[in-house]
């Protein structure tokens, strides 16, 4: 309990998390879901909390929850209380090993779908009592978030540079271009082909706020070529939906090599590396300088330093 001014007035951390993840999610129904409470429990809190405070913390009035001015206010300080909370029990907890509690990860597409599950596994072997909450957030809106004060770190492919902002190196993916296994892409057996070769063909291309878009445009730009260059017949945010597009001989795209593996394995795709062009790129931790990491995701991110990879 946290004492207010107002006498046997207290603020629960019950209330603060529930207020930080309505502010987060913007909606009553994914914080009760994310808080596994019922959604009454969750407006109680909210009104609670208020009540206590005497002021109104949130905006209702429009389809989006906004935070009013005495909830923004309030946000910064409940998220450094939680986090202070969240240290102290983790610093208990590390004294009687006893790791445990919850890290809730946002990440980007291809390092969640492909490079996280392997990661989970490793780190539990020595953390078998942490559990996970993982989010999809494409590269510019999870860093965006974090500089926005509502996220604190996340998992990302592609660096948007900022003096707040630190990034930490933890694996390197590769992308290719991907093709459908038709006559026309059969032959000559090669493994590498000409950037000219797809320039003319029809392309699939991720939405701009991912990070496999931003490198394909800056590798591009290494050949003065300009994105919109390309013949792009479609922009699509989902990976297996341009998969499947491919597959089905609609165009051409620059994948992940994870994110095929399967595909070409079962002949359902083919996959090629571009000549004398590097198409490797990082995948990071990423956080904000001026933010506290809690103990538990301390830890994490010291594990990512030395993770060896996917075995």
């Amino acid at each position: 309990l946290i004492s207010t001014q107002k006498e046997g007035s207290h603020l629960e951390f019950n209330q603060l998390e529930t207020f930080i993840q309505v502010v987060k999610h913007k909606s009553f129904s994914k914080a009760a879901k994310d808080l596994y409470l019922t959604q009454p429990t969750i407006s109680n809190n909210i009104q609670n909390l208020e009540k206590q405070l005497g002021a109104t913390l949130l905006d209702r009035s429009s389809k989006n929850i906004s935070l009013t001015e005495a909830g923004k206010l309030l946000f910064a300080y409940a998220e450094e209380l939680v986090n202070i909370r969240d240290q102290a029990q983790c610093a208990v907890s590390e004294y009687c090993d006893q790791m445990e509690g919850t890290i809730h990860i946002n990440a980007s597409s291809i390092p969640e779908q492909y490079v996280l599950p392997y990661i989970i596994q490793d780190f539990l072997v020595d953390h078998p009592k942490i559990r996970f909450s993982v989010t999809h957030k494409n590269t510019k809106e999870l860093i965006d978030d974090i500089l926005d004060g509502k996220e604190s770190y996340g998992i990302v492919g592609a660096k948007h540079c900022c003096p707040t902002l630190e990034y930490i190196r933890f694996f390197e993916d590769e992308l290719v271009v991907v093709v459908p296994c038709t006559q026309k892409y059969s032959a000559p057996n090669y493994t590498e082909i000409d950037l000219e070769m797809i320039l003319s063909e029809p392309f699939i291309l991720r939405k701009e706020d991912s990070g496999t878009r931003q490198i394909i445009s800056e590798r591009l730009l290494e050949r003065k070529i300009k994105i919109n260059e390309l013949n792009i017949v479609s922009t699509i945010d989902s990976n297996e939906m341009i998969k499947k597009m491919i597959e089905l001989g609609l165009g051409v795209s620059i994948l992940s090599k994870m994110a095929v593996e399967k595909e070409c394995a079962l002949k359902q795709l083919k996959r090629y590396r571009i000549k004398n062009l590097s198409f490797k790129r990082p995948f990071y931790f990423v956080y904000h300088k001026n933010r506290t990491l809690s103990p538990k995701v301390d830890t994490f991110k010291n594990f990512l330093m030395h993770w060896p990879g996917i075995k």
